[in-house]
């Protein structure tokens, strides 16, 4: 008998925020890693944004495709605080994918600058005038909310881990 899986789409598109994110948090840690004004350090961000802003555009077809095909079951059914579990922190991995990109963005027009297209001198206009107040309050957030999803993104791992080699379900499984 086989598992049942989330529909090809739904998992292409978990695996993708996946590497997204990964590769939002590694371009923003590791551009120290480069010196001032060479061309790799001056793309690193504008990547780590638009990585960002493909994650929350993404948001919306992973919505529109879990309406459509619905969550797959889990077997053995996992028990109540499993489910409510997985549920609040479902809930705050999809909630970091939206507020994240948006005080980026936020950020970026705070301080009067444009969203950026990587590897070219152009950007999008900010649609509203810079205020160092906005900008101030918008980076400590996005920073402390970037902390914060290293223990969620964590969180999320390790129940993985826990479904497939302690608890021995399909959850792994349908994700695959």
């Amino acid at each position: 008998m086989s598992t049942p899986r989330y529909a090809a789409p739904q998992r292409w598109i978990h695996w993708a925020v996946a590497g997204l994110v990964a590769a939002a948090y590694a371009l923003a840690e590791f551009r120290g890693w480069f010196p001032r004004g060479t061309p790799i350090r001056s793309a690193m961000m504008p990547l780590h944004f638009w990585a960002g802003i493909i994650v929350m555009l993404l948001l919306l077809p992973r919505f529109a495709l879990r309406a459509r095909h619905g969550v797959p079951p889990v077997t053995p059914p996992l028990p109540r605080w499993e489910t409510m579990l997985a549920g609040l922190t479902h809930i705050a991995l999809y909630a970091f994918l939206l507020v994240q990109p948006l005080l980026g963005v936020l950020i970026l027009w705070s301080e009067g600058r444009g969203i950026p297209v990587p590897f070219t001198s152009l950007a999008l206009p900010p649609l509203f005038a810079p205020g160092a107040a906005i900008e101030d309050v918008a980076e400590d957030a996005h920073k402390l909310l970037a902390t914060v999803f290293y223990g969620v993104i964590g969180l999320h791992v390790l129940a993985a881990v826990y479904h497939r080699v302690l608890r021995r379900d399909d959850v792994v499984q349908r994700m695959l």
